[in-house]
């Protein structure tokens, strides 16, 4: 299937005085995987948690990378992490963050979105990332990217220390869509000039609250309803049908990978060998 392209994206004509924001999911749509797996990875190296976590974080990244997301599939990413995150203090997260974000996540940010975003920044309109991941990485991407800022799952910190809960449920499919209301309403943003980019089927709900929804990098759902409703998708990873399925087969072969692992360390663990 041919995407679906639009040269001028963000040039349409508004009446004047009319508030125009961009909201753009972040994993898979900024930056190619799960930003929280590479988060994961740095608070491994620094002693946050056991190689068996860091293992099971390899298996998720593989089979997100693979298939796309689900939601069970989020729950169990939200249920570790915060019990990962119990004790630690935000100070300490954030500062990890921001060595996580120049070692790894700059180098993984798509330049088509990148640019795109950029365009939406020089025609003046706000632009907000709306992330499942902790606000405060959503945040941390946001100023790093120049943006007016993030919408995150907000995890419960008291005394500056996380607790292990949420504040509120993750921000994620509809509820993304409520926290975009919210904001616009806030903000005084016109909703039928808005944009909004996303990856996953389960970014539908945001897409539909826009005037100017559009598919980025879509899984295979979020394609065939973007076909099916008219939205226009933009493709900016490799355009060959070939590179795609080497992609592909690269994260089926880290799930096989991630499983092997897993599998040899609990044989050890019963054998103890």
């Amino acid at each position: 299937m041919v995407a679906a392209t639009v040269e001028t994206p963000v040039a349409e004509v508004v009446p004047e005085g009319t508030r125009v924001a961009a909201f753009f999911d972040v994993d898979n749509t900024i930056i190619r995987g799960a930003s929280a797996f590479h988060l994961a990875v740095g608070l491994y190296r620094r002693g946050f948690f056991r190689k068996r976590d860091i293992l099971v974080f390899a298996f998720q990244q593989a089979r997100y990378q693979a298939f796309g997301e689900d939601r069970e599939q989020i729950d169990e990413i939200r249920s570790r992490a915060l019990s990962i995150m119990r004790g630690h203090s935000v100070a300490e997260v954030t500062a990890i963050a921001e060595d996580v974000y120049d070692e790894v996540l700059s180098l993984r940010i798509y330049p088509g979105t990148r640019a795109l975003l950029d365009a939406h920044l020089a025609a003046g309109h706000a632009v907000w990332l709306v992330t499942a991941t902790p606000v405060e990485i959503g945040e941390l991407i946001a100023r790093r990217l120049g943006t007016s800022g993030a919408l995150g799952t907000i995890a419960e910190h008291e005394d500056g220390f996380y607790t292990g809960r949420l504040v509120g449920d993750l921000l994620h499919g509809e509820a993304k869509a409520s926290a975009v209301r919210a904001l616009a309403e806030r903000e005084g943003y016109d909703l039928a000039a808005c944009h909004a980019y996303g990856d996953s089927t389960n970014d539908v709900a945001i897409l539909s609250t826009v005037g100017n929804p559009c598919a980025i990098n879509p899984d295979r759902r979020l394609r065939r309803h973007a076909a099916e409703v008219g939205w226009p998708v933009r493709e900016f990873r490799s355009r060959r049908r070939h590179a795609r399925r080497s992609a592909n087969a690269a994260s089926l072969a880290g799930l096989a990978w991630a499983g092997a692992v897993v599998l040899r360390a609990l044989r050890r663990r019963i054998t103890g060998r």
